[in-house]
């Protein structure tokens, strides 16, 4: 009896050997797979949503650990949901990108037009003999120097955008925006129209007559 129970115990564990083996290959295909899916759009899902890549890796290194605990099984599974989550990065670093592109697109419509304004204004005060109300040389001074740095920070952006680093772009043109809102404040000048809202006359930022 001790025998048969024992020939039955080897032919269980001969079987179950068997199973594992079945689903190990099967395992290290799929977490395969999901390595090369998650590593095809990774590079660019880094510029757009790096949080979403980083739930994805950290999501493969788990299935990587359960491989190696022998649960083939659950790995198989764990490589599915990753392989998922490497295509969701696709669709949602495609939606990132398009939203900035906007964004980008939008500040990109008024910020030259606002930077030449700004300049034509303080070329115009420098020649006159007499500063306007609450506005003195110093004032002007400093508008001139804000003024330079808007535009060293405008190119910087463009520069970026055109480069590809659509988050760095927008971060560094909206600095420039800014600060060229304050420097407009302080030569008395109106505040910039939104993007697309002038049309048919280039925006010159001068107040309206009657207004200051």
């Amino acid at each position: 009896m001790k025998r048969i129970l024992s020939v039955v115990a080897v032919l269980l564990f001969a079987v179950a050997l068997a199973a594992c083996s079945n689903q190990k290959a099967p395992a290290e295909q799929a977490l395969k797979a999901a390595e090369e899916a998650l590593n095809a759009g990774k590079a660019e899902a880094m510029k757009y949503v790096p949080d979403l890549v980083k739930n994805a890796e950290d999501a493969l290194k788990a299935a990587k650990d359960t491989f190696a605990k022998g649960d083939y099984a659950g790995a198989t599974s764990a490589a599915t949901a990753v392989a998922a989550k490497a295509k969701d990065l696709v669709s949602a670093s495609a939606a990132k990108k398009a939203e900035l592109t906007k964004d980008w697109e939008e500040l990109n419509a008024g910020m030259p037009e606002t930077i030449a304004a700004i300049q034509s204004r303080v070329d115009a005060l420098s020649k006159s003999k007499k500063l306007p109300k609450n506005l003195d040389k110093a004032k002007l001074e400093s508008a001139k120097s804000d003024l330079a740095e808007v535009s060293k920070s405008w190119d910087e952006a463009s520069k970026a955008y055109k480069e590809g680093s659509l988050a760095d772009a927008l971060a560094k043109g909206k600095g420039a925006k800014e600060k060229a809102a304050q420097i407009m404040s302080s030569l008395g000048m109106s505040a910039p129209p939104a993007a697309g809202a002038v049309t048919g006359r280039a925006y010159t930022g001068e107040t309206p007559a009657g207004g200051r």
